[in-house]
């Protein structure tokens, strides 16, 4: 295999990172730009400005989404995407969703620089709202692009305050004029830190990602009876928080038990009413189970229904189980992949197939565009944090994969 003769600026791309990074920074180092607020409006303004002085034709569609195009020689060709977000959650960090963002924007200089020329367009895309810690649905504008769930959606959302992601997009003026989706994409690249400490134990520079767990999401109500906590005997007590605490194990054991891939976790729990004397009478609380493949996570459902149903009865009180979401196990494209696959063996770089437990962009394009993601680790595994960090080493390896591995399919290769 030969060696690469192109590699991208690691200085640029960590200095685009930092200067980005210094809107909406955090007194602990990391960013709050929450999605479509004025501080999102001036990492728009910040990014398509240094798009455009790379000559990148500039578009935003009805849900805010940005698209950066650089002509190929055939520019009837469908384009091949790249992207990532660049809003936060409240205490975010500096590198989640933006390194995919700049990566790609990375990509682009690099060719310029060279006078490289790819057979087919290259895109750059920013989507609205991927962390959902504003508006729901979460990962909206790739959701919309892929047809997951309408634009209408969308455009009435509100946050805590009322305010609707319409009214936020004319505000901050990226409410665009084209229509969401309905375009050819020939591939989808997304370069991401892992969000977690695998490749860093397991000293690797790379993570191929082959797909995505699934999850079901689940909101719980367990209802017994409030008593008074002293005159009341054990034996005839309905204490909801007791018998919701078999299930918040449950919730443990059951991923457990499904391993190397199973995820259970209880993320927010309520007791009512809240005062020490008084016996719980009614618990809420959410489950968040997870797997790679579709049917262990149908029967991790099955077995979760079956312990809620066993401790309704062993205990006396009423569970309640509502679905609230569910996202099939995504496989990625075999193709990308392997360009991702090669590129990092290419380069020297030490590399390990991985599955993503978090959800991306990516996994909505997975189903209008064959797709792949590019992982590179993160310090102590931390993301979701103002002390998120990465090795500037490790974004530059990551960006060069990224780089290869669009060079390689815009010019052809399957």
């Amino acid at each position: 295999m030969t060696s690469p003769t192109l590699s991208i600026d690691g200085n640029r791309l960590w200095q685009s990172l930092m200067d980005l990074a210094r809107i909406g920074a955090t007194p602990k180092g990391g960013n709050c730009r929450l999605a479509l607020t004025a501080l999102d409006g001036q990492g728009r303004d910040l990014v398509t400005g240094w798009m455009r002085d790379a000559g990148m034709a500039v578009r935003v569609d009805q849900v805010g989404n940005i698209f950066a195009r650089r002509a190929g020689r055939d520019d009837s060709l469908p384009p091949v995407m790249t992207g990532s977000h660049i809003d936060t959650q409240p205490t975010g960090g500096k590198f989640d969703g933006c390194y995919g963002v700049l990566a790609g924007l990375e990509v682009m200089r690099t060719l310029n620089d060279a006078g490289v020329i790819t057979e087919a367009p290259l895109e750059v895309a920013i989507w609205t709202n991927e962390e959902g810690s504003r508006f729901v649905p979460v990962m909206m504008g790739s959701g919309v692009f892929a047809g997951k769930f309408p634009l209408e959606t969308a455009l009435s959302a509100r946050d805590a305050q009322g305010i609707s992601v319409r009214d936020e997009l004319q505000a901050i003026g990226y409410a665009g004029q084209d229509p969401v989706g309905g375009r050819p994409v020939d591939a989808y690249f997304e370069a991401h830190i892992e969000q977690g400490p695998i490749l860093e134990h397991e000293e690797k520079t790379i993570g191929v990602v082959t797909g995505s767990l699934g999850l079901r999401w689940y909101d719980i109500t367990v209802t017994g009876m409030e008593m008074h906590a002293g005159p009341t005997p054990m034996p005839i007590r309905r204490d909801a928080l007791f018998a919701a605490s078999f299930l918040l194990q449950a919730v443990v054991n059951i991923a457990n038990t499904h391993q190397p891939h199973g995820r259970g976790t209880v993320g927010e729990i309520h007791a009512h009413p809240g005062s020490r004397n008084v016996i719980p009478g009614q618990v809420r609380f959410t489950a968040d189970l997870r797997h790679e493949n579709e049917a262990t996570l149908a029967r991790m459902d099955q077995e979760w229904r079956r312990v809620c149903d066993d401790i309704a009865v062993a205990h006396g009180v009423r569970v309640e189980v509502k679905d609230v979401q569910y996202f099939p196990p995504t496989p990625f494209d075999s193709d990308l992949v392997d360009k991702v696959r090669q590129g990092a063996a290419s380069r020297g770089l030490p590399a390990m197939n991985i599955v993503t437990g978090a959800g991306h962009d990516a996994v909505y394009m997975a189903a209008v565009a064959p797709t792949a993601m590019i992982f590179v680790p993160c310090k102590d595994g931390v993301s979701h944090n103002e002390i998120e960090d990465a090795q500037p080493e490790h974004l530059e390896a990551g960006c060069n994969v990224l780089l290869d591995a669009m060079v390689a399919r815009a010019n052809g290769a399957r």
